[in-house]
C-alpha cells in the first residue's frame, strides 16, 4: 500500500485570508481540503472508502484495463498469509485464468471483470474536507476498523499530522476524540491502548 497526501489547503494561509477573526474549528474545517493518492489497496478497501459520502473520488478503472498477472495484483488478508495462503493462491489463480478466458472467448474487459476478486489491487484519488476527514479517523483507526483500512487510515494521519500539526495532534479514533468509546457493547476495550497511540 502506497499513500501520499498529494495537496492540502494550509490552515495558516487560509486564516490569513478570512475577513473575520475567528471562525470555529468544526465549522473551519470544514473549508479545508485534503487529496491523497492510494495505491496497491484492494477493492474491498476502496468499497469501504467510497462508503464516506462526503468526499470526492476517482477511482482507476477495470473497464479500462486489462488484468494480466494477477497474483502480483493482489492483495493478500494477514489471516490469510497465515493460515490460508495456499487456498487463496490457488482462487486468485482460477480467477486470473476465466477473466483471460472471457477476454480471449470477446467478452468484453467490463463484463470479464465480473469474476475479478476483491483482492485485485486499485489505485485511486481522494479528496476530503478536514471535517470528513476528523469523521473518517474516527471511525477507520478504531481498532475494530478492517486491518487495511486501519492501516491507511493511519498512514494518511501521519502524513496529515506532518502537514497540519495543530489541527491533528489530538485526532485518533472516536474513542480518542470523544473521550470516550462510542461503540457501545461492541467496544474493543481498548480505549487506554489506543489513547497512548493517538493523544501523544
Amino acid at each position: 500500500m502506497k499513500v501520499e497526501l498529494l495537496s492540502h489547503t494550509s490552515s495558516k494561509e487560509f486564516l490569513e485570508a478570512l475577513p473575520v477573526s475567528e471562525v470555529p474549528e468544526k465549522e473551519f474545517l470544514r473549508h479545508l481540503s485534503f487529496t491523497f493518492a492510494i495505491e496497491e489497496i484492494s477493492r474491498a478497501c476502496s468499497h469501504q472508502l467510497v462508503r464516506h459520502r462526503v468526499a470526492s473520488f476517482s477511482q482507476q478503472s477495470q473497464r479500462y484495463i486489462q488484468v494480466k498477472r494477477l497474483h502480483e495484483h493482489t492483495v493478500t488478508p494477514p489471516s490469510v498469509a497465515e493460515k490460508a495462503k495456499e487456498g487463496f493462491d490457488t482462487f486468485i489463480t482460477e480467477a486470473s485464468d476465466a477473466y483471460s478466458e472471457l477476454v480471449d472467448a470477446g467478452v468484453p474487459r467490463e463484463d470479464a471483470r465480473f469474476v475479478l476478486p476483491n483482492a485485485t489491487e486499485t489505485s485511486l484519488l481522494m479528496t476530503m474536507d478536514g471535517g470528513s476527514l476528523m469523521h473518517f479517523f474516527g471511525l477507520r483507526l478504531c481498532s475494530r476498523a478492517q486491518w487495511e483500512v486501519r492501516a491507511m487510515a493511519d498512514e494518511m494521519l501521519k502524513q496529515v499530522k506532518a502537514a497540519e500539526p495543530s489541527l491533528f495532534e489530538a485526532v485518533g479514533p472516536y474513542c480518542v476524540q470523544l473521550g470516550r468509546c462510542p461503540e457501545g457493547r461492541f467496544s474493543c476495550g481498548k480505549m487506554a491502548e489506543m489513547r497512548a497511540k493517538y493523544a501523544a
